[in-house]
């Protein structure tokens, strides 16, 4: 008797109560065994729903619900993946192994304005958020006791689409939580905000073992305005965008405390959530500690990561409206309107000085990091004011970013690492030392994967571009014509991130016409895919995205450069898995990170980066290239030049004639074994298994340690 034969037929309102239960928990997105039991549901609605379970269950028919749950093969997949997810959360996990008593009371509450944990679930707008969703899940692999705070948005960040002539058209969407999986905790907080109290429900969404809790103000309770507080993410004026970090920080620690959660030690990812530090020093100042007391005792066991290299990133406001909306909260605190516009100043005291949210993060947090080794330098430098120190002395550390791998990488690849060098990505622990084996892999059998991985993306491309025009209205000539763009087997760069302009998305456009001579090259093609998508009101990020579709319509490229509307993660994922090369141009050093070039390695893709960010950190001279050199050219115009010279260069003298170089086999073994090598020393670092496990040893245990003495 097979094993499926195991598992007869069951009723259909079981099978969808199985299925339910399934999809409650965020952990289905990165294991296999959850999200490939929805995808074989309805695989057309699968894709329609943009992955999401919930939503794939509600749009499948009753008559396909009935038959597979008479499929035994069916109902087996069902029970495995509901046995798979108990194995996980039953399991005893890293930080379980290792904790010595007195880690028994540790809990960790992480704020953060926003969370990629998967794209049917709109809840962020780029790399902060997918960070902070990976780091969740990196957290529940490694069984770190940490809860999770944030707002949920109705309209989400926005939907993107380019309108005949390449600008952005921005759509918002309504979104229905309870296709996400969230449920209702039933409890309600009255958060103080002005002169009025804002009612919001605690909804909380399950990420593997961690909870995940977000506020919702769109109740009739409200006013309208203040309903508009989750209407959407970082939209409207400074004043609203104020009044949600009150309700971030403020209300988050309000809904903390109603649940029952003890959280021992803060975590404020970016400024945004700055007033939790400041709620939870109320909170214990109103049991009876002297404000100052309450201060200390808060600094010492609160964390805070800075994610902004640029001045100009850091929220700053008019003291005066910092006043006004945390009123009750000074009062609360027996605090002035100057003695709280003093806590956001880097000179208490200067009435010229507006109110600084990382200020505030920064001096009600002992331990701050930034999130490279480089952008903990610029840190440094760019705060040392406010310490009062040379930069050297500064204490602001680095923790690195990294990228849940689960998350990320396509399972063809994943199983490929598993049977060519015996890499196993379901043991949870912080060294990933199974990837430095894969440079023995079989290089044939390497060379079919990356085949069919770009195969893949071309194909995938294909069917977005010819969406896109039809929605255009373009005509069915113009969409059959996108049904012969880009090829399978031509070297192939992607460029996909969120449009900040120091990104520089159109450099390599710089020379159009040396560009176009290297990707016309009929024997060495060489295409370009981009994806992206600038804030709704940066106007500069929205001018590149059309500037590069403009390039999509240009004689000189039609056919081999592709703009892929809504970047997202399954676009994301898409990309970073089939593409050779992944560019990245930033103005050094204005890349506080970066986590996208980490997944590509995963794949076998290599890198071409500016020496920002994360990449001079992982840059061996092997693994990938480097643009330009570490000497900041101060001339916009001399430094951009440069640094697409070099990119031409790159291109022209080492890159296409690597990948094109065959033997008789017509495998290019010396790009191989670069590729090789890339994925042997990339992603065994880069990770955020590694990344949290980081956070833990070097700043939630000591802080956790030091509040308790």
């Amino acid at each position: 008797m097979s094993r499926a034969q195991c598992f007869p037929s069951i009723g259909v309102d079981e099978l969808i109560s199985h299925l339910r239960d399934l999809a409650s928990n965020v952990w289905w997105s990165w294991n296999e065994e959850g999200w490939s039991v929805f995808q074989t549901l309805e695989p057309s609605e699968w894709r329609a729903t943009n992955h999401s379970p919930i939503g794939t269950l509600e749009r499948t028919t009753p008559a396909r619900i009935a038959a597979l749950a008479c499929d035994p093969m069916f109902v087996k997949r069902v029970y495995d993946g509901l046995a798979a997810r108990a194995a996980y959360l039953g399991e005893r996990a890293w930080f379980q192994r290792g904790a010595s008593a007195q880690m028994a009371g540790l809990r960790v509450g992480y704020f953060c304005s926003e969370y990629g944990l998967h794209e049917s679930i709109q809840q962020y707008a780029g790399g902060l958020g997918i960070l902070a969703g990976d780091h969740l899940k990196s957290a529940s692999d490694l069984g770190i006791p940490l809860v999770a705070v944030g707002l949920a948005y109705r309209h989400g960040y926005y939907i993107q689409q380019l309108a005949r002539d390449g600008s952005t058209v921005v759509l918002y969407p309504d979104y229905d939580f309870a296709r996400w999986g969230v449920e209702d905790t039933r409890v309600t907080i009255g958060c103080p905000i002005g002169s009025r109290i804002v009612t919001a429900r605690v909804m909380r969404m399950w990420v593997g073992r961690v909870p995940l809790y977000l506020l919702d103000t769109d109740l009739k309770a409200n006013a309208p305005e203040d309903r508009k507080l989750t209407e959407g993410l970082y939209k409207g004026e400074p004043h609203l965008r104020l009044r949600q970090q009150v309700l971030l920080g403020v209300g988050g620690m309000m809904a903390l405390k109603a649940l029952g959660e003890k959280v021992t030690v803060l975590h404020l990812n970016e400024g945004h959530a700055a007033f939790a530090a400041l709620q939870r020093t109320v909170d214990l100042h109103s049991s009876g500690r002297p404000i100052q007391e309450a201060f200390d005792a808060v600094r010492r066991a609160t964390v805070f990561t800075t994610h902004t290299p640029v001045p100009a990133g850091h929220d700053r406001y008019d003291p005066k409206m910092v006043a006004e909306e945390l009123a009750s909260l000074a009062l609360r605190a027996g605090l002035s309107s100057e003695e709280l516009a003093d806590l956001g100043r880097i000179k208490p005291g200067d009435p010229k000085e507006t109110f600084c949210m990382t200020v505030l993060a920064l001096r009600l947090a002992q331990r701050v990091n930034g999130v490279s080794q480089l952008h903990g330098e610029v840190s440094r430098e760019m705060w040392k004011e406010f310490y009062g120190l040379p930069a050297s002395k500064v204490p602001i550390t680095s923790i690195t970013n990294g990228v849940h791998v689960k998350t990320w990488i396509d399972p063809d690849a994943e199983r490929f690492w598993q049977s060519a060098s015996g890499l196993r990505l379901s043991k949870q622990a912080p060294k990933a030392t199974g990837w430095r084996h894969v440079e023995g892999c079989d290089q044939d059998a390497f060379w079919k994967l990356r085949g069919r991985l770009r195969r893949r993306l071309v194909h995938f491309v294909r069917d977005r571009l010819a969406m896109q025009c039809k929605r255009r209205g373009e005509g069915q000539t113009a969409v059959a014509a996108t049904y012969s763009l880009l090829h399978d087997d031509a070297l192939t760069i992607g460029f996909a991130r969120r449009f900040a302009t120091y990104k520089r998305a159109p450099l390599i456009f710089h020379d159009a016409q040396r560009l176009a001579a290297i990707l016309s090259n009929s024997d060495r093609p060489v295409q370009l895919i981009f994806a992206g998508k600038a804030h709704p009101r940066d106007e500069g990020g929205q001018a590149f995205a059309q500037k590069i579709f403009a390039m999509t319509r240009d004689s000189r490229f039609v056919g081999r450069v592709a703009f892929v509307e809504e970047y997202d993660m399954h676009v994301g994922r898409m990309l970073t898995a089939g593409c050779d090369i992944w560019l990245n141009t930033p103005i050094r050093p204005y890349e506080a990170s970066g986590t996208s070039g980490m997944k590509t390695p995963l794949h076998g893709g290599l890198n071409l980066s500016i020496l920002d960010g994360w990449w001079p950190e992982a840059t061996d001279g092997i693994n990938g290239w480097s643009i330009g050199g570490t000497t900041e050219v101060p001339d916009p115009a001399a430094r951009d030049d440069a640094d697409a010279q070099s990119v031409y260069a790159l291109l022209e003298e080492s890159i296409i004639p690597q990948f094109y170089e065959r033997d008789e086999a017509g495998l290019p073994r010396g790009w191989i074994a670069r590729a090789l090598h890339s994925a042997a020393t990339v992603p065994a670092v880069f990770n955020s298994h590694r990344m949290v496990a980081e956070y833990t040893r070097k700043a939630y245990v000591p802080a956790f340690q030091i509040r308790g003495s």
